[in-house]
Parts: structure tokens; C-alpha cells; sequence
């Protein structure tokens, strides 16, 4: 088998978060009393973490110290409300248990707050995943490879031994920085035009599919 070591992305990967985050950004602006922003564009914030969500969400003349008053309102505020309407993806679950019945160790690699990424790991695939770790002050995040190639060490992958599984550019670029391979997921925030413009190679349009590129 080409590889040992299976490491996802989380939001539009193996889970759809997109309304959590959505009604958390809407609800944090409005306590700032600033104007809502559409699930669009949320959508094409995210991946980069929280506080370039905020950032892209605030309107573009907003101070920086009030940027950081709701990016400061908005994590916890997320961290409590991450599970409302998040839900795997159809596909994800079953395919995380065929790759761990083959001996793949699996792995959660997140731009999402870390306190959020170990509850939704823990909820969703409780036993499936060797490591989990999210974004935090301690470490860099993606593209910085810091993240995903800790996890190939915890695991005792060497990173070519490794895929990453993700949705965007950032996940792209991610596993470039790293030296894994990388396959990209249609079904998450950005679409397959942009992740061809972004340099993808492998696609998968289903869980189904990804997992005969992991397994075949």
C-alpha cells in the first residue's frame, strides 16, 4: 500500500460546519452591532482559522481593536455552539473505519481552534483517529507545515508515507510545504474550479471515490 498514514482536514472535509460558523460570525457581529454577512461568504473565508474569519467578515473599515473584541467574543462563542448542526459528511464515517481496517492511521489536521477540533473529534469519530490536533498559539498554522508533520511524527509516518486530505488551497499548499501528497475533496467550500486553479492534481467527488484512491 502506497501509504501508512491518512491525515484529514476538518471543515468541508470530513465535516460540514458551514452553518455552525455561519450563525456564530452572524451572531458575534451582531454583538458589535455590525451587518451580517452572507453563507457565501463565509464559505470563501474560511481555512485560513479564526481570525482570518473575523477579519474577512468585519466590514473593511473596522478598527483593529474592535476586530479583536469580536474575534475574542467569537472563539468561545463558537467553541460552545460547534455541534449544533455540524454533521459528517455522508461517506466520511464509513470510510474512516475501511481505512483503519486496511491499518491506515488516520489523523485530524485543523485550522479551526483546537478546544472546537478535539470536541467534534471526539463527538464524531470517538476511536477512529490516532491524533487531533487544531489551531492554537503554540504552533503555526497551515500552510506552515508545523501541524501536519508533527502529526506524521506522533504517528511515526515519515511525511512521504503520508497523504492530506483537504478542500482548499490552503490544504494544497499545506501538503506541499510538508512533502506529502495531497487529494482534494470536491464536496467541501471550495469548488473544483478553484481547486484546479489552486494546482490540485487528485480529486475526489465522493467518499467513495477517495477512498478507491487510498485503498486501489
Amino acid at each position: 500500500m502506497r501509504y501508512q498514514a491518512v491525515l484529514f482536514d476538518m471543515d468541508g472535509t470530513v465535516l460540514n460546519t458551514l452553518d455552525d460558523l455561519y450563525d456564530s460570525v452572524n451572531y458575534s457581529l451582531a454583538q458589535f452591532s455590525l451587518p451580517p454577512v452572507s453563507l457565501e461568504h463565509v464559505r470563501q473565508s474560511l481555512g485560513n482559522g479564526a481570525a482570518f474569519l473575523v477579519a474577512h467578515c468585519v466590514p473593511r473599515d473596522t478598527p483593529q481593536e474592535l476586530q479583536s473584541r469580536v474575534l475574542d467574543f467569537y472563539k468561545p462563542w463558537y467553541d460552545a455552539h460547534c455541534r449544533i448542526k455540524t454533521a459528517p459528511y455522508a461517506g466520511i464515517v464509513p470510510l474512516m473505519e475501511a481505512l483503519r481496517a486496511e491499518g491506515l492511521l488516520l489523523a485530524i489536521v485543523s485550522n479551526k481552534p483546537d478546544p472546537a477540533v478535539q470536541e467534534l473529534a471526539e463527538s464524531f469519530f470517538s476511536g477512529l483517529l490516532a491524533y487531533t490536533v487544531g489551531e492554537s498559539p503554540s504552533v503555526r498554522r497551515k500552510p506552515a507545515p508545523d501541524t501536519v508533520l508533527t502529526a506524521a511524527a506522533r504517528m511515526g509516518v515519515p511525511p512521504e508515507r503520508c497523504v492530506y486530505i483537504g478542500d482548499s488551497e490552503v490544504d494544497l499548499e499545506t501538503a506541499r510545504n510538508a512533502g506529502m501528497d495531497c487529494i482534494s475533496v470536491t464536496w467541501g467550500f471550495r469548488d473544483e474550479p478553484q481547486l484546479l486553479e489552486a494546482g490540485a492534481v487528485t480529486l475526489a467527488h465522493t467518499p467513495t471515490e477517495l477512498g478507491a484512491l487510498l485503498l486501489g
